[in-house]
């Protein structure tokens, strides 16, 4: 037997009426007749209390005899089986769990920390029971080793100026990033009769050594990107002014009057502070 049974065994409520019907009528036969050869009909039915099951929602009973897999008993109730059988209980549950927070490298070999959050359940009951020692902490085991491999197939963000421009990074593109992880740990724990509900990143963060100047650093690509906004706003409003007193002829400006008034225009425009205003009472050449 190398796979899964559902065995479903005789009703519990009607093995105990037979049970206490054998008990208690051994002993009332052994008082009445005064004869000790009923009380073997107690001890039957006393032996017979040892084969009650109770299976709860969403649980099951493994059934084991004298080493040998019999079958699972998934149906909620009372049952009663062969007193010499043994039940193990394995969850039909899903259940959660919160990886630690592991510190690996990412594809670039930055240093970062990282947990998952898994929510799975047992789908076999026989591979989870006798194909892993330890179900529960093969699932805690496996998936640490699937986070570990995930975060060196994929890098924590896009370094597009140093050449490493990649479509999928950990920060940023989640589904893409859950999916693969989600994929990897059910194929982990497919020998263990583990079915994956769902898997995704719980922490995400450069590790404390290079936290702060991976924070210096987006700081300074925010700032590069903002001053590029700015400068090439500039350039389009100088260039909309130029057009415009053209238009009009308000004023013939020369190309060395041209240049000055863009020199002006873009550091009033790119200016971190607000220009000081000189106001020139001459003319435009003095």
């Amino acid at each position: 037997m190398k796979t899964e049974k559902t065995i479903k065994p005789a009703n519990g409520y009607l093995m105990l009426l037979v049970v206490l019907i054998l008990l208690v009528g051994g002993i009332v036969m052994t008082v009445n007749k005064d004869t000790p050869v009923y009380l073997l009909v107690s001890l039957i039915g006393f032996f017979g209390l040892f084969g009650f099951i109770l299976v709860n929602p969403n649980t099951s009973k493994v059934i084991l005899l004298f080493g040998k897999y019999v079958g699972t008993i998934k149906d909620n109730g009372l049952f009663w089986a062969n007193p010499l059988y043994k039940k193990k209980t394995v969850s039909l549950r899903a259940s959660n769990f919160d990886s630690e927070r592991l510190k690996v490298n990412d594809k670039l070999g930055n240093p970062i920390m990282i947990s998952t959050i898994l929510v799975w359940r047992v789908t076999n009951t026989y591979k989870a029971a006798f194909d892993v020692d330890n179900y529960e902490n093969f699932v805690r085991v496996q998936t640490d080793a699937a986070v570990r491999k995930l975060a060196s197939m994929y890098p924590y963000d896009n370094f597009a100026d140093e050449g490493h421009d990649e479509d999928i990074t950990l920060r940023s593109s989640v589904n893409e990033v859950s999916e693969a992880l989600e994929k990897e740990i059910d194929e982990r724990l497919s020998i263990a009769g583990i079915e994956v509900l769902e898997a995704r990143i719980g922490y995400l963060a450069y590790a404390q050594e290079i936290a702060s100047a991976m924070l210096k650093r987006q700081q300074a690509t925010a700032i590069v990107a903002a001053r590029h906004k700015i400068v090439q706003g500039a350039v389009e409003m100088v260039e909309m002014a130029l057009e415009e007193l053209n238009k009009r002829e308000i004023v013939q400006l020369d190309e060395e009057r041209k240049a000055a008034m863009v020199s002006n225009l873009l550091v009033i425009l790119c200016g971190d502070k607000e220009a000081s205003p000189v106001v020139n009472t001459g003319t435009l050449s003095h």
